[in-house]
């Protein structure tokens, strides 16, 4: 015997989504402000003055700590949200929103966004502010596709960027299954950085 499908309540479908979007909202509500950029804000990789440096930032804050740790690009922020032996409690990761970005040498000192809710341009040709493949993050996903159609790369959420993506050199993008397993490239600077943070 077979019963009638009945179909799921579109005002059920919405009033979810309505939730989904107030929980969100409130989250994003309760993480510590970002805080603009300044000429004494300083890349904690490269601790040079990252209004220098063109293209998009990051910024993190931790819990204990009065002001946010500043990154001259976003990849280095990522990187460092994701290092097992950083033991600070993250409150909340800020990126530069290049949907608003007046262009690539001035992103803005307060233009920012929550770095989990960006669509991410992966591999694209242009460099970040230390002149290494970067993420470039975007509020608005067609802006991101745009910027694909002049630079090349792919648009991601930052839950599919594989570690591998964030600390190689190589502008290649894995295939989507072998991201996580992919072989990272030497990159001595970039692991010896890391190695001076885990030591402080």
């Amino acid at each position: 015997m077979t019963f009638p499908v009945k179909p799921f309540p579109v005002i059920l479908i919405a009033s979810c989504l309505m939730i989904m979007a107030g929980c969100r909202k409130q989250i994003e509500e309760s993480l510590p402000p970002p805080v603009a950029m300044t000429e004494e804000a300083v890349g904690h990789f490269c601790q040079m003055n990252i209004l220098e440096h063109a293209g998009p930032k990051a910024q993190i804050h931790l819990e204990g700590l009065p002001h946010p740790l500043f990154f001259s690009q976003v990849r280095d922020g990522i990187a460092y949200e994701r290092m097992p032996e950083q033991n600070y409690k993250i409150s909340a990761v800020y990126v530069s929103d290049m949907s608003k970005a007046h262009d690539w040498e001035h992103v803005g000192p307060e233009n920012w966004i929550p770095a989990v809710s960006a669509y991410y341009v992966v591999s694209s040709s242009k460099a970040g502010g230390m002149g290494a493949p970067e993420l470039v993050p975007f509020s608005d996903q067609a802006d991101a596709r745009q910027f694909v159609a002049l630079y090349g790369g792919q648009v991601m959420r930052l839950d599919d960027v594989g570690d591998a993506l964030i600390l190689s050199n190589a502008p290649v993008i894995p295939p989507k299954d072998t991201r996580e397993t992919a072989i990272v490239p030497d990159d001595d600077d970039y692991r010896a950085r890391l190695e001076k943070l885990r030591k402080e």
